[in-house]
């Protein structure tokens, strides 16, 4: 039985979820918060970083490589393509959002959701990555209705996590949701995902988590 760890409001940890729950894949879910220093936690994954999973063969960490082991691993449900240079294209388009839009937006983060603030030279220089990252994240992804085609793939694991944070960080701080100013209609496309069981799971209980981790904060 595979255990996933970490916490249900990460995004990543919600794209990992969203791909064993997609693939029917049975596992169980422990609670590790991030940074952790814990030896446990480090010897899993060495930069306290979630999430990862435990398996009978051992631990792994980062996001997408446990997401490419799981599609490996259970093959009759593929969430990439059989075709390499299809396969391929969908891996292209998750590098694009997890790592040139979710990584740069991320800056933006501490202000938009936690009450710290950003200096203008970051909320400038982001703004201007994100701009450019936008523009070329467009010119791959085809939103027909996936991100990429006509069938869900792995990429739209990522995509339901991640787009929503690049735009309402971009909104709440830079006054512009940049995702729609470059004529991405991310709303109807998270729309069409949230029909999903898988996302309707991982929506239902980054709710209930969200909601503990403030009682917890409250409390403290």
């Amino acid at each position: 039985m595979i255990t996933l760890c970490g916490f249900s409001v990460s995004n990543y940890y919600n794209k990992v979820k969203m791909v064993l729950l997609e693939k029917g894949i049975p596992f169980n879910e422990e609670r590790v918060m991030t940074k952790s220093k814990d030896e446990v936690v480090l010897a899993a994954s060495p930069l306290g970083k979630v999430p990862f999973i435990r398996t009978d063969k051992g631990t792994l960490c980062e996001s997408q490589v446990i997401v490419d082991f799981l599609d490996a691993m259970s093959p009759q449900t593929p969430l990439t393509p059989t075709d390499p240079w299809e396969a391929a294209k969908v891996r292209e388009l998750v590098t694009f959002i997890d790592l040139h839009l979710e990584l740069v937006a991320r800056e933006l983060y501490a202000q938009a959701f936690f009450g710290g603030t950003v200096s203008e030279e970051t909320r400038e220089r982001v703004r201007k990555q994100l701009a450019k990252h936008i523009a070329g994240f467009k010119r791959l992804a085809k939103f027909s209705p996936y991100v990429a085609g006509t069938t869900f793939t792995q990429a739209d694991c990522a995509a339901y996590v991640n787009l929503p944070l690049v735009a309402m960080a971009s909104k709440a701080v830079l006054g512009e949701d940049l995702l729609a100013t470059a004529g991405i209609d991310w709303k109807a496309y998270v729309k069409l995902i949230g029909e999903r069981p898988s996302a309707q799971r991982v929506a239902a209980d980054r709710k209930a988590d969200t909601e503990r981790m403030a009682a917890e904060a409250k409390a403290a």
